[in-house]
């Protein structure tokens, strides 16, 4: 009997995982594509070339810039850690990456949220991109791992289509955020 009820709660589990990897993957032939324009500060979502949202979005400064080139979604965390430099910071408030890390194949890259909101719209980051809670956490159920993720330096006729109607748009007020690590420890790419 213990053998027959420990079968069903393992099919039924296994089931529900086969469930979430189903609505996680996108359907056969479905494209999603995250394209950052450093120039603009923006981050828009594309599923199958349409564009699905454009967000506002802070990316890394002068000397700590943002890397470009394509990437992945390398994996998501809900209330994540941050690391850098020996200094540990819980979830919460004064983490400095906010509520939601998606972490790129580039170890140490991301995108997260910030504790500080008045940094979107800028170049402002360790080199990561950067979203307001709100967005961040709206963005963060469309998108999975695997999902290619292109960082352009320069503006090309790409990104001139897909952010020259939302140039004028001002970034989403926020509230702090929390971080977490895609593989080991990020490098603080705040």
């Amino acid at each position: 009997m213990k053998a027959l009820a420990m079968a069903t709660r393992m099919n039924k589990v296994t089931a529900k995982a086969l469930l979430l990897m189903v609505l996680m993957t996108p359907a056969a032939g479905q494209t999603r594509r995250i394209v950052v324009s450093i120039p603009d500060h923006k981050l828009a979502l594309v599923e199958d070339g349409k564009v699905q949202k454009v967000y506002p979005v802070a990316t890394g400064r002068e000397k700590t810039p943002s890397p470009t080139g394509s990437f992945h979604v390398a994996n998501r965390v809900t209330n994540p850690t941050y690391y850098h430099q020996g200094k540990i910071v819980e979830p919460g408030p004064q983490n400095p990456v906010g509520t939601r890390w998606i972490g790129l194949d580039e170890k140490g890259y991301g995108i997260h949220g910030t504790n500080a909101p008045s940094s979107i719209g800028k170049s402002a980051s360790h080199g990561c991109i950067r979203m307001a809670r709100k967005d961040l956490e709206e963005f963060f159920e469309m998108v999975r791992p695997g999902d290619e993720v292109e960082i352009l330096g320069e503006r090309d006729e790409e990104t001139d289509e897909l952010f020259s109607e939302q140039s004028t748009e001002k970034p989403a007020d926020s509230k702090p955020m929390v971080m977490a690590a895609n593989e080991a420890q990020p490098h603080g790419g705040q």
